[in-house]
């Protein structure tokens, strides 16, 4: 009796989700907790005061030259307050094979990324917090890889982006996101 009770106290005040293996529910995008592509757990909340463009990726896939696209977006405003948050998935077509360091490599190498890459994270199967949490704000799902969610610095969304919508063709949203 006492363990089902320490469950349902856990479930009522924790938000306790026992499926996705995290122990408490984040109440805003800068508490999900993430972890980096090298292994590090962190947050988001380094990214606080931001505009934010968290992008699913995939290394063979045939959006993947958006990588340069991203790269090219986040160095024209990276100076302003700007950050592409990269997140690997594997979920659509299985286009995202690699480890985190195969990932890192191919990155760095073909594409010459320097902006934050994260470690694999699910997004379709079982959706990590934080895309279980940018889907329900957007109010649609994710369909393929590279959709793009554009953040404001207060963290809340501002909209959207399939996967067609190139990176180049955000520059008027960042500016906009980057002037409130």
């Amino acid at each position: 009796m006492r363990a089902k009770f320490i469950f349902v106290f856990s479930v009522l005040t924790l938000g306790f989700l026992p499926s996705a293996g995290y122990t408490a529910k984040a109440s805003g995008l800068f508490e999900i907790p993430v972890k980096k592509i090298e292994g590090e757990s962190t947050t988001l909340a380094e990214y606080k005061g931001k505009v934010l463009l968290v992008v699913n990726t995939a290394s063979q896939c045939g959006f993947t030259p958006q990588y340069k696209g991203l790269e090219e977006l986040y160095q024209k405003y990276k100076d302003r307050g700007f950050v592409v948050l990269a997140f690997p998935s594997n979920d659509f077509g299985g286009q995202e094979p690699g480890t985190e360091k195969e990932i890192k490599k191919f990155c760095e190498l073909k594409y010459k990324t320097t902006f934050p890459l994260f470690a694999k994270v699910g997004v379709k199967e079982k959706p990590h917090p934080l895309y279980a949490f940018l889907q329900e704000k957007a109010g649609e799902k994710v369909q393929w890889n590279f959709g793009k969610f554009l953040i404001g610095k207060d963290g809340r969304l501002i909209h959207y982006f399939p996967s067609k919508v190139t990176p180049m063709e955000l520059g008027k949203d960042v500016e906009a996101a980057l002037a409130k």
